[in-house]
This record gives structure tokens, sequence and C-alpha cells, in this order.
């Protein structure tokens, strides 16, 4: 179920940049679902390697540039996905945001 919330808020994400940002094109619905699965297994699989690696800046940052990994994975989804263009770091970082925002909407709170 948690992969469920996750997959729904990152493909609402992208979906909703699409529509304020016009720098973030989506060729089509397929490709936005795509693009939601794609960047859920980035996630699950470079996202940890990724957070490690960057471990020594991230406690530095109080776990801000955790941000900017979770940019990269969007940066490295949208480089597998064709139809789907986030337009730069930038917009990406503002994806992460987002994500993070609905992420913590979503949650079961138990």
């Amino acid at each position: 179920m948690k992969l469920f919330v996750k997959y729904i808020s990152i493909v609402l994400a992208i979906y909703l940049l699409s529509l304020v940002l016009n720098t973030i094109y989506i060729g089509s619905f397929g490709a936005l679902l795509i693009m939601g699965m794609v960047l859920l297994l980035v996630n699950l699989i470079l996202k940890p390697i990724l957070m490690l690696i960057t471990l020594p800046v991230n406690l530095l940052t109080l776990g801000l540039f955790s941000f900017v990994v979770n940019a990269w994975t969007i940066m490295i989804a949208d480089y597998f996905v064709e139809n789907i263009s986030m337009g730069g770091f930038i917009n990406s970082l503002l994806a992460a945001f987002i994500i993070a925002i609905l992420n913590g909407l979503f949650k079961d709170r138990d």
C-alpha cells in the first residue's frame, strides 16, 4: 500500500507541475504512468546508493541535500522515459518538493 501511495503522489505531482509550468512536457497519459513507475523503481534501486554516497553532505545540510538527490532521481527517470521532459534541474527540484509534500499528505496516520 505504501508503494501505491508513493506512486500516486509521484504521478499527481508531475501532472500538477505540468499544468503550472510550461517547461514540463507530458506527451501522453501513458507516458505519465510510465514515468511514475520508472521513478518509483529508480527510487527503490538507485536512491539508497546515492544517499549513502552523499551522506557527509546530507549531514552538513541537516538533511536538505536529500531534495537534491531526489531531483537527481527524477532527472534519471526523465532520461529513460520518452514523451516526457521535466525541463531541467530546477523543475526536478520543485517536483521533489511537491512529491515530498504529497507523500506527507497521503501518508497513513496510524
